[in-house]
């Protein structure tokens, strides 16, 4: 069995459905720019110039062309523009990928060079407001499946790069799809209520307080990389749920949960160094654990090609977000949780010797760094077990990467062990050594069955 930090799954080409299936887009609370991580600036006008240069990368000049488009694609990375807008093993940014939602299915727009079907015959002033204002050419209000309440933050320098690279990609003849969206949803003009609730466009300001790393992070965090929409809880507008931010959520239809980021020491990063983070982000793998599924297509696709300095960046912003009491159950186990955790731990136990010791040894603490611990895992023992039911009954790799090019991985039992054996076992690594989670049933794992796996 393994653990993630993020949502896993037996597939690196999945993030794009992560991030889109709920039609929702997050914009980032100003709380967390109150977190303290790094060492402040001697004072606030030098700190606000220093922040700015390195959040925005735009203090030197761009000396020619080239170097905007190596920038460019850089920052394309960095945003995971492939993921959305490439079919897998098609002509790259020629888009038609199918995000399936609650509300129907969308397909992902052509951003290639084409002049007819792609962005070729946009302007540079077009395309940032696209990213910005969340409006296409015409003035068309985009569903919230594109992440612009995230993209808002980008700087317009940074948008001209983006938007140049693609417009040296190849060009994609490739006609857009029509959404299939059912009614009401399919009608635009309810987005204007959308982005009355959820959406508040500009560009990314440097908290003079912090250090000139942190702002690079969240610079990276709250624009580009929009993590808040997968890892804040979707609310029944398919809007985040600001009160919740970062504090983990279940993926609509993909049936994944994304974990807590913030300081939560037993839900989030609290207790992960910053040098864990980072091997995690840039190779797939650290001695915390592993990533799978949606979380590895962004280790797979962005993050292992941005430098180290940005993904610690990442890492000490991520490790600045307040943690809440309330991403934990900690309330008092019925008489029933407990008598269902000492039905089903013996042959949890027992399936577990003889199935999973061999490569997480036998209380728990894996052989890093290929096998990840389990004692003491955040992702085993989360109030939803949706993720290890997930990978005891699929399995799944890690992302290959430069820093692990040969990720191990772990085979599925789905079709080896029962609904009441893969609860059982499941129960059992999440209440063993010292883990705090509850018993899983036989239902629970049934449901899953029949979860999609791309």
């Amino acid at each position: 069995m393994t653990s993630t930090l993020t949502s896993t799954r037996t597939s690196t080409r999945t993030k794009a459905f992560a991030r889109t299936l709920t039609l929702s887009a997050a914009l980032f609370c100003a709380g967390a720019a109150n977190a303290q991580s790094g060492a402040p600036a001697a004072n606030a006008a030098d700190a606000a110039s220093a922040a700015a240069a390195a959040a925005t990368a735009n203090a030197k000049p761009v000396a020619s062309n080239a170097e905007q488009l190596v920038r460019g694609e850089y920052l394309a990375r960095a945003g995971d523009c492939i993921a959305c807008h490439t079919v897998p093993s098609q002509k790259i940014f020629g888009g038609g990928r199918p995000m399936e939602t609650p509300f129907g299915t969308l397909y992902t727009p052509n951003i290639s060079s084409d002049k007819q079907y792609g962005i070729g015959a946009w302007s540079a002033d077009e395309f940032y407001r696209m990213l910005h204002e969340g409006k296409s050419r015409d003035g068309t209000l985009l569903y919230p499946a594109m992440p612009f309440a995230s993209y808002t933050k980008v700087t317009r320098a940074d948008s001209d790069a983006i938007y140049a690279y693609l417009l040296s990609t190849p060009a994609v003849h490739q006609a857009n799809r029509a959404h299939t969206l059912r009614f009401p949803y399919n009608q635009r003009q309810l987005l204007i209520g959308w982005r009355a609730l959820f959406f508040r466009a500009g560009e990314f300001k440097p908290d003079p307080k912090q250090s000139v790393e942190w702002n690079r992070g969240a610079y990276l965090v709250e624009g580009l990389g929009h993590c808040t929409m997968c890892h804040t809880e979707i609310n029944a507008l398919g809007g985040n749920t600001a009160s919740k931010e970062f504090q983990g959520g279940l993926i609509p239809l993909q049936n994944w949960y994304a974990p807590s980021l913030t300081s939560n020491k037993e839900a989030g990063l609290g207790d992960w160094s910053i040098n864990d983070i980072v091997d995690l982000l840039h190779a797939g793998v650290s001695n915390r654990g592993a990533v799978y599924g949606p979380m590895a297509e962004v280790v797979y696709d962005s993050f292992q090609y941005l430098t180290e300095d940005d993904v610690r960046a990442v890492a000490v912003y991520l490790k600045s977000l307040p943690g809440h009491s309330n991403e934990v159950d900690k309330s008092p186990k019925s008489p029933f949780v407990t008598e269902e955790a000492n039905r089903l731990s013996p042959l949890g136990k027992k399936i577990y010797e003889a199935q999973c010791a061999e490569c997480h040894a036998t209380a728990g603490q894996g052989k890093l760094p290929h096998f990840p611990p389990l004692a003491n895992n955040q992702s085993i023992q989360m109030n939803s077990a949706v993720n290890p039911i997930r990978m005891v009954l699929n399995g799944g790799y890690a992302p290959g990467t430069k820093k692990n090019p040969m990720p191990y991985g772990m085979p599925p039992f789905a079709q080896l062990l029962s609904d009441e054996e893969v609860a059982a076992v499941v129960t059992y690594v999440r209440t063993a050594w010292g883990n705090h989670g509850t018993p899983v049933s036989g239902r629970e794992v049934n449901a899953l069955r029949s979860a999609p796996l791309f």
